[in-house]
């Protein structure tokens, strides 16, 4: 009996995961070219609230540039969304346009725009590094912000993440993702990049993160 409720548990969690796929490709066109996530989490307020007018915003893997909109709309930033994906650089040139804003094709790991940057954002950009500290360590050193906005996902955000793990099956949430956070690993891993937390919060399964290095948190003490 158990045999064969291990296979029905491992059979409806993959079928589950192709109809996640088909909600998350119409819920694009369901409203009007954005993922209807970033209505109705709300996460771009917290990148504008905490960015200032005027402020040069680099936005790492901007995906199709609706973050990056929002910044330069809402927050009156100078933003520049970089993004490896030829495809997305060109959905966002085409579909968002602002004298504040420009997108530019590179790869987050090696050919990033240079500086100076007062803000980096990385928005669900860290799990798909493989080498994270080394990554963020070598953003402080070549690009020299302030401060980093980040937000990553959680790996204890719903039961049927270690229950996959348990069946034998990939559990994190893209096939593409290196890692998957809890708090205390997210904390970890800023530390021994030499980042601060300055703000978090938790939201939708994610962790929503204001960091800073540890030189500019030491002058805030």
């Amino acid at each position: 009996m158990k045999r064969f409720t291990r296979i029905a548990m491992r059979f409806l969690l993959m079928l589950e995961n192709v109809v996640n796929k088909l909600i998350n490709r119409l819920a694009i066109p369901y409203d009007g070219g954005v993922h209807v996530k970033h209505r109705l989490m709300r996460y771009h307020d917290f990148f504008v609230d905490r960015i200032a007018p005027g402020e040069r915003v680099l936005d790492i893997g901007c995906g199709y540039g609706a973050v990056a909109y929002s910044l330069a709309m809402r927050a009156g930033a100078l933003v520049t969304g970089v993004d490896l994906n030829e495809a997305n650089v060109e959905k966002a040139r085409s579909k968002f346009h602002h004298p504040n804003l420009t997108f530019v094709h590179g790869d987050a790991r090696t050919n990033l725009p240079a500086g100076p940057w007062d803000v980096l954002v990385l928005s669900n950009i860290l799990e798909h590094i493989d080498r994270r500290v080394p990554f963020l360590t070598g953003l402080q050193q070549g690009l020299h912000p302030s401060r980093m906005l980040i937000r990553v996902p959680m790996i204890d955000r719903d039961w049927r993440v270690p229950l996959r793990a348990e069946l034998g099956m990939f559990h994190f949430g893209d096939p593409t993702h290196f890692t998957e956070y809890t708090a205390e690993s997210f904390e970890k891993e800023l530390i021994e990049a030499g980042l601060t937390i300055r703000h978090v919060q938790y939201n939708w399964g994610e962790i929503w993160a204001e960091v800073m290095p540890a030189q500019f948190s030491g002058a805030l003490s």
